[in-house]
């Protein structure tokens, strides 16, 4: 491992500045910073960086600001921490990357070292414990939270808070959210169904387990039901172990790496105990840490063959599908209908499952199988949409910009669904159909949704001629 520069070449650190400095030395790669080449074939592909064209928004100038402060040639004030927060850590760096820096690594390794460091204030000094020691940790709480969301949504009390303009109170982008929540559940997947383990239809290919995650639980519970029953389908025996618990990416992008370590721990254990032969994620962002518990706990002895079990056995819904499964007969033929009109489909790439997981073809491979179903490709479907976890909210200017961009390729396509794999992709995706006043020619759905829906439509018309 290279060093960092001799005592005698560095400046003098600002001493409210030195604690970082020292624990970003300790922290951070320093291999990984020095693979860095400067060839700038990340800047194209770095949503932040064509935004705004600055050299300190880009990937490589990120991790020269990075490696500027380990080796004590600067300060790592607030300018700096505001860089590191831009970034979306969509990580399209990383594909096109000719060294292979794994830049994903080092973003996070910073905004852990950032938060060990920062006093927060206000209301962040409490929301974030709250959230990240306390919710999302938890699937009861969890439970919980989608019980007040359905209380708030079904009870008539935002029928009235949109009635009084109570929502102007908060800021631009939080009123947006909130008109685009979905229905909220404090029932999961495995309550809805009222069983954890569901056999295949006809031979057993593989026992899988089904990764339900925290968000997807409570707020797309429907879709981890569609997801259940699509594997089912496709001739998989699935499992939900029931101790799992959140996958901790949100956790380890906000420079939590300690909880999302402590999570990764409980999940391992409960898919080994589980004895299965996969995991399946449906959603991006979880997908893209559960595959990477590997470097996650690298520096823990005890768990490194353990993770690296884990690791192996993470698939993507569409991946696993189109891999290994039966890939089921789909159709696009609405009830009622024998010749309806071609519908038109597009898709928005989940970043972390595409530079991540480095699933492109599978889900595309799905939607062409579909009869009747004209495939659009978006242009730049590869770019981030700006949702990120929670970044559209903690940097909901560059998130707008970025959406914006994005819904004008959206509209050139006239599709009428916006498909994609990745919960708050989605969310960000039906934000900026609201946004362009389009719905009522498009709508955004989960590609399980999108799939599930028409495999009934399948044998609802296998049913129907087998009858004539």
């Amino acid at each position: 491992m290279t060093a960092p520069l001799a005592k005698s070449d560095l400046k003098t650190i600002d001493p409210k500045h030195q604690a970082l400095t020292e624990k970003m030395q300790q922290t951070l790669n320093y291999d990984e910073l020095t693979n860095c080449m400067r060839c700038g074939f990340c800047q194209p592909a770095c949503p932040t960086f064509k935004e705004t064209g600055y050299e300190a928004a880009s990937p490589r100038g990120r991790i020269a600001l990075m490696k500027a402060v380990v080796d004590g040639l600067m300060d790592p004030d607030e300018e700096f921490k505001e860089q590191m927060s831009l970034c979306l850590g969509c990580r399209a760096c990383e594909p096109v990357c000719p060294a292979d820096v794994k830049y994903g690594q080092l973003i996070e390794q910073t905004r852990d070292a950032i938060a060990q460091q920062e006093e927060w204030r206000g209301w962040v000094k409490f929301l974030r414990p709250l959230m990240f020691k306390h919710l999302f940790p938890s699937q009861k709480r969890m439970r919980f939270i989608g019980l007040a969301l359905k209380i708030y949504q079904k009870s008539g009390l935002r029928w009235l808070i949109r009635k009084l303009n109570i929502l102007k109170l908060f800021d631009k982008q939080t009123s947006q959210m909130e008109q685009i929540l979905p229905d909220a559940s404090f029932k999961g997947v495995v309550e809805k169904l009222g069983e954890t383990l569901i056999p295949a239809k006809g031979e057993k290919i593989a026992r899988v387990g089904m990764f339900r995650g925290c968000i997807m639980d409570v707020l797309f519970t429907e879709t981890n039901m569609n997801t259940v029953n699509l594997l089912s389908e496709a001739g998989f025996e699935v499992v939900i172990p029931p101790t799992q618990n959140c996958c901790g990416a949100l956790h380890a992008h906000s420079g939590e790496l300690n909880i999302a370590k402590e999570m990764a721990k409980k999940n391992i254990k409960a898919f080994q105990e589980a004895n299965v032969d996969y995991i399946v994620s449906n959603a991006g962002g979880c997908g893209a840490l559960l595959v990477e518990y590997d470097h996650l706990l690298h520096e823990e002895p005890d768990w490194t063959d353990n993770a690296k079990w884990f690791a192996n056995r993470v698939k993507d819904v569409s991946q696993i599908l189109m891999d290994i499964g039966r890939v089921p007969s789909f159709s696009a033929e609405p009830k009622g209908e024998e010749s309806p009109p071609q519908v038109k489909v597009t898709y928005q790439d989940s970043c972390h499952l595409r530079n991540v997981m480095r699933s492109v073809q599978a889900p595309r491979q799905l939607m062409n199988s579909i009869a009747n179903v004209e495939f659009i490709e978006l242009p730049d479907s590869d770019r981030c949409c700006g949702s990120a976890g929670i970044y559209n909210l903690v940097q909901p200017d560059m998130a707008s910009k970025i959406l914006d961009r994005k819904m004008e390729n959206v509209k050139n396509t006239e599709a009428h669904y916006l498909i994609t794999s990745n919960p708050g992709c989605l969310l960000q995706m039906k934000l900026g159909i609201e946004k362009e006043n389009l719905s009522n020619q498009m709508q955004a759905v989960h590609l399980v949704d999108f799939l599930y829906e028409r495999t009934l439509r399948a044998n609802e018309l296998v049913s129907t001629n087998e009858n004539k």
